[in-house]
């Protein structure tokens, strides 16, 4: 009874060490771990103990016997991944850093950032004897887009969150959250009280499209909505324009799939998830009933990974479209499926688009999503507010070099909208005092040490890791091994006595702190915002209810949500 790896993989690799028969893969150490959409089971190989699936931390290892009918193809996508014979090289225990110092030096190393990478980052640096991690944060809540980008119908995916309550239970861990680097605090100030800072503050800008009319309002970013949703509090108060019948999205990744589900989801199927309450009250008033997700180049380039393509298919409960004349493929891709040696995984997912393609749209369902491909758009049209989306229709061309661009052709039409989200990516923003790279958007570095500028020399104590160290590139998980690549240098670093000695002892720093942000919130500060918005979700028959108003949640963290709760909770009891 071989176990299967599932949609809501988040590449952490736990279940990689925990196997006694290196039948998970790919490894961490393996050249493709980094562009993996997911790991994979082998069946012949499996043993059948579970020792994967108790170390999964998003609960999506289960035996095949007992996948859910929406889950069973996953039994063939893992069983594919194993088409072509595999290296069965025993894969080595990942060695441990040690501090080779007295451990009465107690290395002491700021993290900037709460979410996968920063966590990530302090459990390596915990693993060590006598070393202090101090985590600061600029939200007064922590786990970064865990919280605040998982889509909130994808509650597997952020039972990750149980793992870093165990990284930050931890001792010598501590939370300092509200506190915002290049404010409360500049960046050489973190240097000068701390032996080492690793920054990993992740990618929160995005990518402009560039066209005529991005600017109109109507016209946001796809980060923006999501952060809205999922009750930011940069956010909470945003309003979006639902009130035409159909939104269009630019970009065909993930983000556009969260955000097309989201939009024709009947938000009762939403009410007992962790949604921000003001978003689930705007979609129950929402009037879209069409999302139209534009990609420029064809099907088998499309951003979106498998596991989520194939859960939009199985899961959602709204009619999707895909016109057959839009599945053109280019010259490789035909040929290497001709021949019967396209990537498995890539076969998959062009045969789900197949399916959908030729399934004719019933009318049982009230809401639907369009795929388009080969269609890139021109511009954003209106005057004073977003009308429409002027595209046109591609074809694909082949460099030399085997690169498949789009090609625009003389067809071109226009699709009326009230909304448009752009959803062509993230990338990283300057944080003062810290070296940018401005053509790539992230920190320049080499194995995760700083350097000066792009090419540089390393500066003496600054580290970086997630996505600001090598752009938004993989999954939750896959910032485990970045963030033991950067530790690892650290602690090298400090053993060959690199790193520079902090100005003064840690309780002088907290006292410079609090002076300056009097509304810092520590680790016990969040456990009472955590049980506090847990409290309201039950009331509410929810998994959680955030609090977005930023003086709620520090209230909350003092305990003056004790009594704000009780009232709640016998408010919502009356309903």
């Amino acid at each position: 009874m071989p176990h299967v790896v599932t949609q809501s993989c988040c590449s952490d690799a736990s279940c990689v060490y925990a196997c006694p028969v290196n039948c998970i893969h790919p490894t961490p150490d393996a050249p493709d771990f980094l562009q993996a959409e997911m790991l994979y089971i082998d069946p012949e190989a499996c043993v059948d103990c579970g020792a994967c699936a108790e170390a999964c931390p998003v609960d999506a290892i289960v035996p095949h016997t007992k996948l859910q009918p929406q889950f069973s193809d996953y039994e063939g996508i893992n069983a594919e991944f194993y088409r072509e014979p595999r290296s069965r090289t025993p894969l080595a225990l990942i060695p441990i850093s040690e501090v080779k110092s007295d451990p009465a030096a107690n290395l002491r190393v700021a993290v900037v950032g709460s979410g996968p990478a920063a966590l990530y980052a302090a459990d390596e640096l915990l693993k060590q004897r006598g070393v202090q991690v101090n985590l600061f944060e600029k939200l007064p809540t922590p786990h970064g887009l865990v919280r605040y980008g998982v889509a909130p119908d994808h509650q597997s995916t952020k039972k990750v969150t149980k793992l870093f309550a165990q990284i930050a239970d931890q001792d010598n861990f501590e939370y300092y959250l509200g506190v915002e680097v290049g404010k409360d605090v500049s960046a050489a100030e973190l240097a000068q009280h701390h032996h080492a800072v690793v920054y990993a503050y992740g990618a929160s800008g995005d990518r402009s499209v560039a066209i005529p009319g991005e600017d109109l309002p109507g016209s946001v970013a796809a980060t923006e909505f999501v952060a809205w949703y999922n009750g930011h509090p940069e956010h909470a108060n945003r309003t979006f324009d639902l009130s035409s019948e159909r939104a269009v999205i630019i970009g065909n990744g993930n983000v556009a799939l969260d955000v097309a589900r989201i939009l024709t989801t009947n938000p009762e199927e939403l009410a007992a998830t962790d949604i921000a309450r003001p978003a689930l009250a705007a979609l129950r008033k929402s009037k879209i009933r069409e999302v139209v997700i534009l990609g420029r180049r064809g099907v088998a380039q499309a951003a979106y990974t498998l596991p989520e393509f194939h859960g939009l298919i199985r899961k959602h409960n709204a009619t999707l479209v895909i016109d057959k004349d839009e599945l053109a493929l280019d010259a490789e891709t035909t040929r290497l499926r001709s021949e019967g040696a396209l990537d498995p995984q890539l076969e998959r997912k062009l045969s789900l688009a197949e399916e959908v393609a030729l399934h004719v749209p019933g009318t049982d369902r009230d809401r639907r999503i369009v795929f388009r491909y080969l269609t890139s758009p021109t511009g954003i049209l209106g005057d004073s507010h977003a009308t429409g989306v002027s595209v046109v229709h591609n074809t694909l061309v082949t460099a030399d070099d085997g690169t498949v661009r789009a090609q625009p052709t003389a067809t071109s039409e226009v699709i009326e909208t009230g909304l448009v989200l752009r959803s062509v990516g993230y990338r990283g923003k300057r944080l003062d005092g810290v070296p940018f790279d401005d053509e790539r958007f992230v920190i320049p570095n080499e194995g995760g040490r700083v350097l000066g500028r792009p090419g540089g020399s390393p500066v003496p104590g600054q580290y970086t890791c997630g996505w600001i160290k090598r752009g938004p590139s993989g999954f939750i998980g896959t910032n485990k091994s970045c963030a033991k690549e950067t530790v690892d240098n650290l602690i090298a670093d400090f053993n060959a006595g690199l790193l520079p000695e902090p100005a003064s002892a840690p309780r002088e720093f907290q006292r410079i702190l609090r002076r300056r942000q009097p509304n810092v919130i520590d680790s016990d500060g969040w456990a009472r915002i955590d049980q506090a918005e847990r409290a309201r979700g039950e009331a509410a028959g929810a998994i959680r209810w955030k609090i977005t108003d930023v003086a709620e949640l520090v209230e909350s963290a003092r305990g003056a949500e004790t009594r704000g709760v009780s009232r709640f909770v016998q408010r919502m009891a009356r309903r």
